[in-house]
């Protein structure tokens, strides 16, 4: 299997890009618009076909690659089916699977960081999105977030999986690469509370000032088009 974790310094977004194997098909999680050319780059390294690039929710910190390439490879654009975007070819419901060349991703909708988060699940991994990340989960302060929405997402959903699945966030301010549900369940501070009640109260207090990006990203990704196109 060919499975490439990328960084963005810009927005501390990981990107993944996933194949059975060289020369077949691929796909792509949270694509950063900046490193288009990159990822195309190494797609064309490998041989591989893009044929599906995935956004985990409406980021609001960075521009979101999807629009930009599938004007170049044609891949099919997928989100979650609670999406606002205008430019979806795909929405995937809760449960249902995302389909490439022998690689299955099953995508569970986990509202709370915002009210389109879905997580997606291959095998012994998950990518959790802003929904569980390392040491840290997402905020819900805002795009219809909701902290008890996000409890029951992580407590009902996530770490319901085995203990050994490996988590890969989009996003790492300290750029750790990966966790597990186990790790997590132990480690992860805001996971250490006893119902949805005191989950809110941390979340509530948090006082985190907005993405910088916030005001014209989620605009953009709602519409698929770069700053310049936005103006």
């Amino acid at each position: 299997m060919i499975f490439e974790q990328l960084f963005d310094d810009k927005s501390s977004t990981y990107t993944y890009i996933i194949s059975s194997g060289k020369g077949r098909e691929a796909l792509i999680i949270d694509p950063v618009i900046e490193h288009s050319d990159y990822y195309i780059k190494i797609l064309d390294k490998l041989e591989l076909s893009l044929v599906k690039v995935i956004d985990t929710h409406i980021h609001a910190d960075h521009i979101t690659a999807l629009n930009e390439l599938s004007k170049r490879t044609g891949c099919a654009k997928v989100m979650g089916e609670n999406s606002k975007s205008e430019v979806i070819d795909f929405k995937v419901k809760d449960e249902e699977t995302v389909n490439i060349e022998n690689i299955e991703l099953k995508a569970i909708y986990t509202p709370g960081h915002t009210d389109d988060s879905y997580c997606f699940i291959m095998k012994d991994r998950i990518f959790t999105g802003d929904t569980l990340l390392i040491n840290g989960t997402g905020r819900t302060d805002f795009q219809n977030g909701s902290p008890h929405d996000a409890y029951h997402s992580l407590f009902d959903r996530v770490l319901s999986l085995p203990d050994e699945t490996i988590v890969y966030p989009a996003h790492d301010y300290n750029q750790k690469r990966s966790s597990t549900i186990g790790d997590e369940k132990k480690n992860n501070p805001r996971l250490q509370v006893n119902n949805a009640d005191e989950y809110a109260e941390i979340m509530n207090n948090l006082n985190l000032a907005n993405p910088k990006m916030m005001d014209i990203a989620v605009p953009a990704n709602l519409k698929g088009v770069t700053l310049k196109e936005l103006d």
